[in-house]
């Protein structure tokens, strides 16, 4: 996905095409939110499949493999579509991980509550479509949408043992790396915050993201600097420093290998998406 953010709407027409020639199962590169106000989702995500009818709200982090079909509930279909990259919500994007790993989908009651997030899509969708879109003004609206979400969320949230242990373990490393990202800490400067080894905070964060706390680290660390590189006039060598590299020419090398390009050439690229 080039563009760092958009948003669209299924409607019943949309639907029945989708259902008629459905994608194998698949993952993607950007994050994936949907607000299903009238319908119902077919949504094969870790490795079965649930159909369940709005007012619901469904989210996918990048990498997932999952696949959704719209369907028709009493002849109607209506959606709001979110996807973007993950750095356009740097600061946000990682918290869903642990929010959302292991509860794709969230049905909700109809009311107020719900209501105002379908207000919020709308007024994005506002904004998207002027000519001079604010996309300061589209992050804090995406923002306050996944904080109502997550409120929502907490009020039904249930479960015991140890996946709940993990589950709040792994917020915990995410929280302590939300504050010390840009510090040149390895794996053991988090598991001893965390009162464990590192064995074991590997062993959570497979399970629950598919990766080693070193890349978890590595991944926090590219987003933000391609944060810095789209939002800010930064150089490359302050970025570097900004985000605990030693060396403007090691944090090249790894920014080039973890997406393909060189910070410049990333920069150059996304003014040009978003001009």
């Amino acid at each position: 996905m080039k563009q760092m953010y958009k948003i669209f709407q299924i409607d019943e027409a949309e639907a029945l095409k989708i259902g008629a020639s459905p994608d194998e199962p698949h993952d993607h590169d950007f994050e994936e939110l949907i607000i299903g106000m009238e319908g119902s989702l077919e949504h094969f995500i870790d490795f079965k499949s649930t159909t369940f009818d709005a007012p619901f709200v469904s989210f996918v982090t990048k990498g997932k493999v999952h696949r959704v079909i719209p369907r028709l509930r009493n002849d109607k279909c209506k959606m709001w579509v979110h996807r973007f990259n993950s750095e356009f919500i740097p600061e946000t994007t990682f918290q869903l991980y642990s929010y959302y790993h292991d509860h794709a989908n969230i049905v909700m009651k109809p009311g107020n509550n719900f209501n105002r997030l379908v207000s919020l899509s709308e007024m994005v969708s506002d904004e998207m479509q002027k000519s001079d879109t604010d996309y300061g003004v589209v992050k804090n609206l995406l923002s306050t949408l996944f904080a109502m979400i997550e409120s929502e969320r907490k009020k039904s949230e249930t479960g015991e043992g140890i996946q709940k242990t993990q589950n709040i373990t792994f917020k915990n490393f995410l929280k302590i790396l939300e504050e010390n990202y840009h510090r040149p800490e390895g794996v053991e400067f988090y598991a001893e915050k965390l009162f464990m080894s590192s064995r074991n905070l590997n062993l959570i964060c497979r399970n629950i993201l598919q990766m080693s706390v070193s890349e978890i680290i590595e991944t926090r660390k590219l987003i933000e600097a391609k944060n810095l590189l789209v939002n800010s006039d930064k150089p490359v060598s302050e970025i570097s420093f900004e985000l605990g590299y030693n060396e403007k020419a090691y944090f090249s090398s790894v920014f080039k290998k973890k997406s393909g390009q060189t910070p410049t050439e990333f920069r150059d690229e996304m003014r040009k998406l978003v001009s």
